[in-house]
């Protein structure tokens, strides 16, 4: 038989024992990461990891990050390790770590004064370091549970949420606690809005609510009681859409609330565990991130329909996050649980079409 007559007829097998394999359903890529599987075929146009930073001897729960987008670094808070780390983004590496902390929660980078502020649980302080040579600057004295961080650039001030309940104010010029907004349970995460009056929400979860606070006022003005949900930690903004989203923990659900109206309109299930979450204006998505182990994407369809369109497994216990709008890019904290080893994991995020 001739020999091109041959390989021609293997050609052939080939091809169609291909189709067959596609047409049999195995015509996804499954990557194993830690003890889960992944479709890459319905995940990598909306989320792909790009990196893997090794945190080598960081042991016990990591909490939140904060990033220096013009330096290339990376701020990590190590509650379980009583250290910060700052990671060169560029290199994939750390270049530093800050130890002997106390269980330090929030984390915020000030650009404008070279100064980064670190939240401890378990004095109760805020620690205040130079960014440039990472010596400490000063430290404030909270009543207790110093713990989410957010700074606000238009008034230039750092709040910080502490106790049994009150967010502080740190102006960020003198480095002195400026004030103090009393609320009706310690608080987890806050949103401060620029478009909206009144403008920061938080979550408060032993008071089973979400607090609406007056900046100017420095006073509760409002409250949205929890009904069928509870433990709600996590939270978002869409400022445009005057909406928040806020995860809670007990039924792991999404609410994704109306402002304007402090109503609830419509639900979804989320990661359990879940300790983070993030709106992407530009592309139209939400990111939950659960110690469940799973990334989840919600597509905003309009201002009152969501969907979910992806979930990549990630590790067990990597419930923190930190996602970057000018960058594309969202950085997941995994901690060194179950045998796995301390990382940063680096996903670089797209529309889903």
């Amino acid at each position: 038989m001739d020999k091109r007559f041959i390989v021609l007829i293997a050609v052939i097998v080939v091809t169609v024992a291909s189709l067959a394999v596609l047409a049999g359903g195995n015509m996804f890529n499954v990557e194993r990461i830690g003890n889960n599987s992944v479709d890459q075929n319905m995940t990598s146009t909306a989320l792909q990891k790009i990196q893997v930073i090794p945190l080598s001897n960081v042991n016990g729960r990591i909490d939140h990050m904060d990033i220096d987008i013009a330096g290339g670094r990376l701020f990590i808070a190590e509650l379980g390790n009583n250290s910060i780390d700052v990671i060169d983004l560029v290199k994939g590496k750390r270049i530093h770590s800050i130890t002997g902390l106390d269980e330090p929660q929030g984390i915020v980078f000030v650009p404008e004064s070279k100064k980064i502020y670190v939240a401890n649980a378990g004095d109760g302080t805020v620690d205040i370091f130079n960014s440039d040579s990472y010596a400490l600057v000063k430290t404030i004295n909270l009543s207790s549970d110093a713990d989410n961080m957010r700074y606000d650039s238009a008034s230039k001030l750092v709040y910080v949420g502490y106790g049994n309940g009150a967010l502080g104010l740190i102006d960020t010029a003198t480095d002195n606690l400026v004030g103090s907004i009393k609320l009706d349970g310690h608080p987890e995460s806050f949103q401060i809005s620029h478009q909206l009056k009144p403008s920061i929400f938080v979550n408060v979860p032993g008071d089973d609510s979400i607090e609406v606070i007056d900046s100017q006022k420095l006073s509760m003005v409002s409250k949205i009681s929890n009904t069928d949900s509870h433990y709600n930690y996590a939270m978002a903004l869409d400022e445009n859409d005057h909406r928040l989203f806020v995860v809670y923990r007990q039924p792991s659900q999404l609410s994704v609330i109306d402002i304007d109206s402090g109503k609830t309109i419509t639900k979804l299930n989320v990661v359990g565990d879940a300790d983070d979450i993030f709106y992407d204006n530009k592309n139209k998505q939400i990111y939950v991130t659960g110690g469940e182990g799973y990334l989840q994407v919600i597509s905003q369809d309009g201002a009152n329909t969501y969907h979910e369109v992806a979930k990549m497994p990630t590790a067990n216990g990597a419930r923190t996050s930190l996602f970057v709008p000018e960058t594309g890019r969202l950085y997941l904290a995994v901690p060194a649980y179950f045998g796995q080893d301390a990382q940063i994991q680096v996903y670089e995020v797209h529309k889903i079409q």
